[in-house]
C-alpha cells in the first residue's frame, strides 16, 4: 500500500507506509474519533447537569413574554457562524390580552368574624367619671386568634318512670347513632385529625405531640391511625359516588405520582403510585396501586367507558387504549409537556427553541381568550379550527424539517423535545377537533400537588391498605376544594349524618350535592 508521506523538507512523496506507520495512523484516527465522541458526550452531560440545576434551584415557571422570546431568537453576538432561521411560517402577532381593570380593595377584615370590644378610657375619666361627658369615640381594629380547644361532649340521658303507672319499666332516650359503638372521637375530632394529615400535611406523630404539649390531651399515634381508618371506611361510599360521576362524562384526565409505602417483612419502603383521575369542571378521585403497569388503568377507567382520556406520553396509556378494542378510547395529548421540554432546551438552542415556544404561545393565547369569554365546547371547537389548527400544522412541518436535517443529536435537550413532540403528534391535535378537551393536562397535575406536599412531610404510607385510605380521603378533600367549600365543615357534617343514612341517600352528601344544598339554604335565609 502506497500512502503519501512527508519528506524532511515538507514536500509530499508517494512512499509505502511501514507497518509501524500504519499502526500509528490507525491509532491516531481512533483517538481522534474517541475524542470527538467524548466531546459530544461531555456536551450532552453538561446540558443534563444544567437542566438538573435549573430544576432544583431555578424558577419553575414556564411563562415567557414576547420580549423574552425575541431575545432568545437573536443570534449570539460572539458567534462567528450565523444561526439558521427556524423554518416556521410567520404568524400574525396575536392581540395582547386586555389588562383587567384594577380590582377595588375589599374590606380589610371579613365582616362575618365575631367582634370582641374592649373599652379604654383615659385615667382622669376612670378616676372621676361623673365629671366627664363622652362626645365621640375612635375605633381601632386588630385581627386576633384563639387556638382550637378540646371539649368533653357529655350526652346525658335521663330516666323517667310513670307517675300514674309505677309498675311500668323506666324509659330512657335512645343513644344517637355513632360511627362506632363506644368510640371516643366525635365527628368534629375525626374531621380535625383527617384535615390535619391530608389537608395541612401534618403526620400523625406530629399531631400527637401538638395535642399533648399544647392542649394536655394524650392521643397515641396508634389511636389516631385507627380513627383515620374509621373515617375512611365511612367515606368510601361517597368516594365511589365521586368516582362514578368523574368517569361518567366521556372525558377524563389521568396522571400518576409515586408514593413510598411500607411492606411488612422487608424492613424498607417500596414504591407505589397514586393515580389521579379528573374531569375538568367536575370532581377528582384518586386510586392507589402498588405498580405503574397499564393494567392499573383497568381499575380506574370503567369497562363500559367510551370517550377521551387525556394523559402524558407514558406508554401504559397507549397499551391500555389498544387493549380496550371493544370500546373506543381516544387518547388526547398534553401541550404543557411539549412546551416544558422545549423550555428546558431554550438555553442550549435559544433561536430554534425560542421560535417553537413562540408558536406554542400563540396556541395558549387562543385558549386564554376562550376562557375569558367562557366559551362552550361548540365555540371552542370553531375558534380552534380557524386559529389553532394552522399553527399546529406549521409546527409539525417545522419539526419534521428540523428532524430531517439532523443538526441536533437525539440525546440533546432539543433532540429529545423534538422526538417527544413528533411521537405524541397524533394525540396533540385531538383538542383542536373536540371542544370539550383542554389544551393540556394541567388541571389533573394541580390535583396532584396536595399529595406531593403531603409526602414531603409524612414521607411514606404506612402500608398498602393505608394507601387506599389516603386515596379515599384525598378524593373527598380535593373535591371539596374544587367546589369551593370548607373541607372541615363538610367532613364534620357528613360524618355526623352518615350513621343515620342508607346507601340510597349517599348521592345527597357528595361534595357537589352538599355545596348545592348549602347555597340554596343561604339563599332562602337571605330572602
Amino acid at each position: 500500500m502506497i500512502e503519501p508521506a512527508l519528506k524532511r523538507d515538507g514536500r509530499l512523496s508517494l512512499q509505502p507506509m511501514t507497518p509501524r506507520e500504519k499502526e500509528l495512523t490507525s491509532q491516531l484516527e481512533q483517538c481522534q474519533q474517541a475524542l470527538a465522541e467524548a466531546r459530544r458526550e461531555n456536551t450532552l452531560l453538561r446540558q443534563k447537569i444544567d437542566l438538573l440545576v435549573r430544576r432544583m434551584f431555578g424558577s419553575s415557571s414556564e411563562r415567557l413574554d414576547p420580549a423574552q422570546l425575541e431575545l432568545l431568537m437573536q443570534p449570539p453576538e460572539s458567534s462567528a457562524v450565523p444561526v439558521p432561521v427556524i423554518p416556521v411560517a410567520a404568524v400574525a402577532p396575536a392581540r395582547e390580552p386586555a389588562k383587567s381593570p384594577r380590582k377595588e380593595r375589599g374590606a380589610r377584615l371579613p365582616e362575618n368574624l365575631p367582634v370582641v370590644e374592649e373599652m379604654i378610657d383615659p385615667e382622669p375619666v376612670r378616676t372621676q367619671p361623673e365629671a366627664w361627658r363622652c362626645i365621640g369615640q375612635e375605633v381601632s381594629e386588630q385581627l386576633d386568634y384563639e387556638p382550637g380547644r378540646f371539649l368533653r361532649r357529655r350526652l346525658v340521658r335521663r330516666k323517667y318512670v310513670s307517675r300514674t303507672e309505677p309498675d311500668c319499666a323506666p324509659v330512657i332516650a335512645v343513644l344517637p347513632e355513632r360511627l362506632l359503638d363506644r368510640s371516643l372521637p366525635a365527628p368534629g375530632l375525626l374531621a380535625h385529625i383527617v384535615m390535619g394529615k391530608y389537608c395541612d400535611h401534618l403526620p400523625l406523630c406530629r399531631q400527637e405531640k401538638i395535642y399533648q404539649q399544647r392542649h394536655g390531651v394524650h392521643l397515641p399515634q396508634q389511636s389516631l391511625a385507627r380513627w383515620v381508618e374509621l373515617a375512611a371506611q365511612w367515606l368510601k361510599p361517597i368516594y365511589e359516588q365521586i368516582r362514578t360521576g368523574v368517569t361518567g362524562g366521556g372525558y377524563v384526565q389521568v396522571d400518576e405520582t409515586p408514593v413510598a409505602y411500607l411492606e411488612p417483612g422487608h424492613g424498607k419502603t417500596k414504591q407505589g403510585y397514586l393515580w389521579t383521575c379528573s374531569r375538568p369542571g367536575g370532581e377528582v378521585f384518586y386510586r392507589w396501586e402498588t405498580s405503574r403497569a397499564a393494567t392499573c388503568l383497568d381499575n380506574i377507567i370503567p369497562v363500559d367507558f367510551t370517550g377521551t382520556v387525556q394523559c402524558d406520553g407514558y406508554a401504559a396509556y397507549r397499551a391500555f387504549a389498544n387493549g380496550r378494542k371493544e370500546r373506543k378510547i381516544e387518547l388526547a395529548g398534553c401541550w404543557a409537556h411539549v412546551r416544558r421540554k422545549f423550555h428546558e432546551a431554550r438555553e442550549q438552542s435559544p433561536k430554534t427553541a425560542g421560535g417553537l415556544l413562540r408558536q406554542i404561545q400563540h396556541l395558549y393565547r387562543v385558549e386564554a381568550r376562550l376562557r375569558e369569554q367562557r366559551a362552550g365546547p361548540k365555540l371552542r371547537e370553531a375558534v380552534r379550527a380557524h386559529e389553532s389548527r394552522p399553527i399546529v400544522e406549521r409546527l409539525k412541518q417545522a419539526l419534521v424539517r428540523l428532524k430531517s436535517r439532523g443538526r441536533y443529536l437525539p440525546q440533546s435537550l432539543l433532540g429529545v423535545a423534538m422526538d417527544y413532540a413528533l411521537g405524541q403528534w397524533p394525540t396533540l391535535g385531538v383538542y383542536v377537533a373536540d371542544g370539550r378537551v383542554e389544551i393540556d393536562n394541567n388541571l389533573v397535575e394541580n390535583a396532584i400537588r396536595p399529595t406531593a406536599l403531603g409526602k414531603k412531610n409524612w414521607l411514606f404510607m404506612g402500608d398498602a391498605d393505608a394507601g387506599e385510605r389516603g386515596a379515599i380521603i384525598y378524593s373527598v378533600i380535593e373535591s371539596c376544594r374544587r367546589r369551593g367549600i370548607d373541607p372541615y365543615a363538610y367532613l364534620k357534617d357528613v360524618l355526623t349524618r352518615l350513621p343515620k343514612m342508607t346507601n340510597h341517600q349517599i348521592p345527597e352528601v357528595t361534595p357537589a350535592a352538599w355545596a348545592k344544598a348549602r347555597m340554596q339554604s343561604q339563599r332562602q335565609a337571605a330572602a
